[in-house]
């Protein structure tokens, strides 16, 4: 195989993250979500565990309504006052990302890679979703909880995702034209959504 990389862009609920791992095991790739924060931290030497209290601290604030900060590329030296902030914690992440762009062949799950990666030519770029009470059923099964408790956590997270989205590139997260390809995970196995999308890689070869 080609050398390929997937990005993953999903609704919370779609199985979207679930589907990404597959999809790497199947392709018998490397599978990236999380792993990217210590990796960032490798590359920066700054303390992985500010990569993840930044991800934390975003989902509790509005800061995303306040201004945008496009990702233009640049990471900042370690001399500068701005080193450890939220914004720079960001760049190191888009760096690794570009990176293993060009090393291997690999799914990347969130983190705007679709947008990072907009100029490469070997990215398939995927956006799952899935009507809300496809979203709800999956997520109560997975990890149980009351309606009303499940409702309101995809909604946060998804307004969350949306706004990140939107700081780091200017752009609207659940905009079709952002992605290749589009798939409803509604009434399909985990074993078809994978088949769907290994066709559609198929037809991008031809």
């Amino acid at each position: 195989m080609e050398k390929t990389v997937i990005t993953i862009a999903r609704s919370y609920g779609s199985g979207g993250r679930t589907l990404g791992r597959l999809l790497a095991k199947e392709l018998q790739i490397n599978c990236y979500d999380r792993e990217i924060l210590r990796m960032a931290s490798d590359e920066s030497g700054i303390n992985e565990a500010l990569f993840g209290q930044a991800d934390e601290k975003r989902k509790g604030l509005p800061l995303f309504k306040i201004a945008k900060k496009v990702y233009k590329g640049e990471v900042l030296s370690p001399e500068s006052d701005d080193f450890v902030s939220n914004d720079n914690l960001f760049n190191y992440q888009a760096k690794v990302i570009k990176e293993l762009a060009r090393e291997e062949s690999c799914v990347i799950i969130g983190r705007c890679a679709d947008y990072i990666l907009k100029d490469y030519e070997n990215v398939i770029r995927l956006y799952f979703y899935a009507p809300l009470e496809d979203c709800i059923v999956r997520v109560q099964e997975q990890n149980g909880g009351s309606r009303k408790e499940i409702l309101k956590k995809i909604e946060k997270t998804d307004k969350y995702r949306s706004e990140y989205y939107r700081y780091y590139t200017g752009r609207d997260w659940n905009d079709a034209r952002n992605y290749d390809f589009c798939l409803n995970t509604t009434s399909m196995s985990y074993e078809k959504l994978i088949q769907a999308v290994k066709a559609y890689m198929e037809i991008c070869k031809k």
